[in-house]
């Protein structure tokens, strides 16, 4: 992999990363769904002018429909329904029956999911060594929550965990079929199309919820947490990653992803001068370790 994807790679996954510290803003001054619906409508709000923009500029013909292949459609149309609709839905509902324990453990598996999903569309199976470092890396995952978070705090509710894996599987899809298609017409285009999509989608939903009473009463920090989420998260993250999973290969790439908890652990100790305790490091040591040997090989 070269530099550039790398870097995009971790520009994404610091994005990420800083995620839950925006959700926890978010969800207390706003209903959980009725903040997950906004984190997608918002971002296709901002993604339209955005369109038009890229529209109006030389590159503009990956943003026209007539000029896309015939199979980078429907990529597009899965990347945006499953990374922006049912993710977001999913995994919302799943953490309000099950513990965050577990729904954070389950989360931790999506490299391995990734890499899954796209060796199905490649039709190859991944190697011994991929294996052996997704194992060694999940265990790292498994020390880390059930250090910090503890699996006895939340009900361990089946439908809830079903959920949450349901919605691990629709995020590494999206993640597979925005990849393929950024290859085409490009991260940018891919995630942007995608937003707008979702937010489509999801608009018919938000007339059910009482979100101008919701928004009314919304702190300021509320407000500044689903920018984040629909600006951060949403556009320059998917966007970033998209374009470094395209280049940098799918399967090898998305080992990155395990590095997701340790840059919250990092703002945790950082901003929320947690402690950071033994267990935290060996199972740091561990993630890290298991990216270094799945990656020893190039797989994607």
């Amino acid at each position: 992999m070269g530099a550039k994807p790398l870097a995009a790679a971790a520009v994404a996954v610091s994005i990420w990363g800083a995620t839950p510290f925006a959700t926890k803003l978010a969800v207390a001054g706003l209903d959980p769904l009725a903040a997950g619906l906004l984190r997608t409508l918002l971002g296709a709000l901002i993604a339209v002018p955005l369109l038009i923009a890229a529209a109006r500029s030389r590159r503009g013909g990956r943003v026209s429909l007539a000029a896309w292949p015939g199979g980078t459609r429907p990529l597009v149309a899965v990347s945006g329904v499953c990374g922006f609709v049912l993710f977001p839905l999913l995994f919302t509902l799943g953490m309000g029956l099950t513990g965050a324990g577990r729904g954070a453990l389950i989360l931790g598996a999506l490299p391995v999911l990734t890499g899954l999903v796209a060796a199905m569309a490649e039709r190859r199976a991944p190697r011994p060594r991929w294996w052996l470092g997704c194992g060694l890396a999940m265990l790292g995952i498994a020390l880390l929550v059930g250090e910090r978070l503890g699996f006895s705090g939340g009900r361990a509710d089946t439908l809830g965990g079903l959920l949450v894996v349901a919605s691990a599987l629709c995020a590494a899809t999206g993640y597979v079929a925005g990849a393929r298609a950024a290859r085409v017409i490009g991260s940018w285009t891919v995630t942007l199309c995608g937003l707008v999509l979702g937010g489509l989608v999801v608009l018919p939903v938000t007339a059910f919820l009482p979100l101008p009473g919701m928004l009314a009463a919304a702190p300021v920090l509320t407000w500044g947490a689903l920018v984040y989420l629909a600006l951060g998260s949403s556009i320059l993250g998917y966007a970033a990653w998209y374009w470094a999973l395209g280049q940098g290969g799918i399967a090898r790439t998305g080992l990155l992803q395990f590095l997701q908890p340790l840059v919250g652990l990092l703002l945790a100790v950082a901003i929320l001068d947690e402690a950071l305790t033994r267990p935290m490091a060996v199972a740091a040591c561990a993630v890290l370790g298991g990216v270094a040997i799945a990656r020893g090989r190039r797989q994607g």
